[in-house]
């Protein structure tokens, strides 16, 4: 990490909280403060703004702004000044952090070494800044601080530069309240200070760790979206038996022909077999009659006087489909795993299958959360309308999960605590709101109260990044989306395949990839997902901004990008397709 010191704000009053020392709360076995100097741990030197704490390390140098509670701005010019002179960045904290880490300090760091900004801020999962978790350049604070001239009560604010930039991270989220410590100490024991998994990570560990269903016989007709859990092999030849392969003639031996009167229909009475020098009229899938040595075609052949005569210069072709050419008894017709497909259907039925060993489809229970949506009748004041959860079920439908239902949550303290112990026969939880990285992060705690096992802590991924993957005692799998109606449709498009690969056991899917053509005026410093829609030179053109709010960017679209970040125009990319 490129060389930076530390400024850590432990003072301020705490109005919201009575005037506790709000840097000493402990959550989780660790204060706040403990929390911050942790995360600045690899800084070359971290100055502590406050009254002065004896348990703290000599290293650590402790200082009070003047007056003290005069606010942040005057207490990052007094810990800037204990700094002196030293290295090219700071970072400056506020001690009220429960669940910030050393990786994402190492990313602010990372980001202002690469981007050059004067300054860089984390934004929590919601998109709101959080200028007090930030990297400065020494030279761009210290001038922005004598800009100010009075520095008492000034707002933060007012010190941010013009040339800043917000990069949003999880575990942000400040605690200002009580009932925030209360929230934040309900959801301990979530990896929340594990940095966010790649999307390809993600999609290996959710096909390799999750629980596999239990496998059991079905029809196949009946379970399109499961996969096979054992390999499919012929039960019957096919063809049954010597068939035609086209319109045409029976004959044996050769011509000319002698032409019967009868004729061979598929799925009618074979004919009778036929002697040397003699023709039957024949339909494509017909049982050949004995003694067939050749069907010809009806474009090879000349009728005159009741005999058959082969047109000059027409190939020599057999056109018999011959017993078990296709499939001998015992052939493999399907590796275990495949999906049960039409075509899979079709193929195991055309050798007498039709009952086989199957994980899935899997079931999926779909829970919209908050109060402030509604699915109908006329909205209150205060709600809006709930634009996602009618279309989910078809989405999960195009990846072969079939919902069983769909119910709303209403925001109540333990309405989550509830909805995961109901489930313990579902293989998905499709949960939609409350995954955000604050600290009143309602399903990351009640996932903690259960004891689940969290497999994608979260997403490097832009929208969607405070995505949740976890797996109940119960087998059951739990998919927290965003409440963002894009960021959910989104998430769900890039994670729903490897969920069901996961769990039935199906290979990876081959993605599609092609060029973006604009990728560089879309690519940021993370992993970005967008509309796009498909041009006649080849690929896809992405749109640049996202109105996240809704769906109606999607109107028009073929598909999704996701998009690499500081890709350049061409870069190949990975498409999502609609099936609107």
């Amino acid at each position: 990490m490129t060389a930076a010191d530390a400024i850590v704000l432990a003072g301020g009053r705490a109005s919201r909280m009575g005037g506790v020392d709000k840097p000493a709360i402990v959550i989780g076995g660790r204060s706040m403060l403990e929390v911050a100097l942790a995360a600045v741990g690899s800084c070359a030197h971290t100055v502590v703004v406050g009254p002065h704490r004896p348990e703290l390390p000599p290293e650590i140098i402790q200082v009070r702004e003047v007056p003290p509670g005069s606010g942040p701005v005057a207490a990052i010019d007094t810990g800037l000044h204990a700094l002196g002179s030293a290295a090219p960045l700071v970072v400056v904290l506020a001690a009220d952090l429960p669940f910030l880490s050393e990786w994402a300090i190492a990313e602010l760091v990372r980001h202002s070494t690469e981007s050059g900004a004067d300054a860089v801020f984390a934004a929590d999962e919601s998109g709101r800044p959080q200028y007090l978790i930030g990297v400065w350049r020494r030279s761009a604070l210290a001038a922005a601080l004598s800009g100010l001239g009075a520095l008492i009560n000034q707002p933060m604010k007012a010190l941010v530069p013009p040339d800043a930039a917000i990069i949003p991270l999880p575990g942000v989220g400040d605690c200002d309240t009580e009932e925030q410590v209360r929230q934040a100490r309900a959801a301990v024991g979530m990896p929340r200070m594990h940095p966010p998994l790649a999307l390809d990570e993600a999609r290996n560990i959710l096909r390799g760790k999750l629980t596999r269903l239990t496998a059991y016989e079905a029809d196949l007709r009946s379970v399109t979206g499961a996969a096979l859990a054992g390999p499919l092999t012929a039960a019957g030849p096919l063809p049954r038996f010597d068939v035609s392969a086209m319109d045409g003639y029976a004959v044996a031996g050769d011509g000319p022909w002698r032409l019967r009167h009868d004729i061979g229909f598929a799925g009618g009475r074979r004919p009778v077999g036929l002697l040397s020098g003699e023709a039957v009229r024949i339909a494509t899938g017909a049982h050949v009659p004995d003694g067939t040595t050749g069907v010809l075609r009806d474009e090879f052949v000349h009728i005159a006087d009741k005999t058959l005569f082969r047109l000059p210069d027409t190939p020599q072709r057999d056109d018999i489909r011959r017993r078990g050419e296709d499939r001998e008894v015992g052939d493999l017709v399907a590796a275990e795993g495949a999906p049960v497909t039409a075509a899979l259907i079709s193929a195991a039925a055309s050798v007498e299958v039709t009952v086989a060993a199957v994980r899935g489809p899997v079931r999926a229970r779909i829970v919209m959360t908050g109060d402030e949506i509604r699915s109908e009748g006329p909205l209150q004041a205060g709600q809006t309308r709930d634009s996602i959860g009618p279309i989910l079920p078809d989405l999960l439908s195009w990846y072969g999960i079939r919902t069983a239902d769909r119910v709303h949550l209403r925001d109540t303290p333990h309405g989550f605590d509830e909805v995961l112990a109901a489930t313990p026969d579902g293989d998905l939880l499709v949960i939609v709101g409350a995954t955000g990285g604050g600290a009143a992060d309602q399903l990351r705690a009640a996932l903690a109260r259960t004891g689940a096992e969290i497999v994608v802590p979260r997403l490097r991924l832009r929208p969607g990044g405070s995505t949740v993957v976890a797996e109940l005692a119960s087998g059951t799998t739990v998919l927290g989306l965003p409440g963002n109606p894009f960021a959910a449709v989104a998430t769900l498009m890039a994670l729903a395949p490897a969920i069901v690969e996961g769990r039935t056991g199906a290979p990876s899917a081959r993605p599609q990839r092609g060029p973006l053509r604009n990728a560089a005026e879309i690519a940021g410093q993370v992993p970005r997902i967008v509309p796009a829609r498909t041009v006649d030179q080849g690929g896809w053109v992405g749109d640049p901004t996202v109105r996240t709010a809704h769906l109606g960017g999607l109107i028009d679209r073929d598909g999704l990008v996701i998009v690499p970040p500081e890709a350049v125009d061409g870069a190949i990319v990975e498409f999502l397709p609609l099936r609107w």
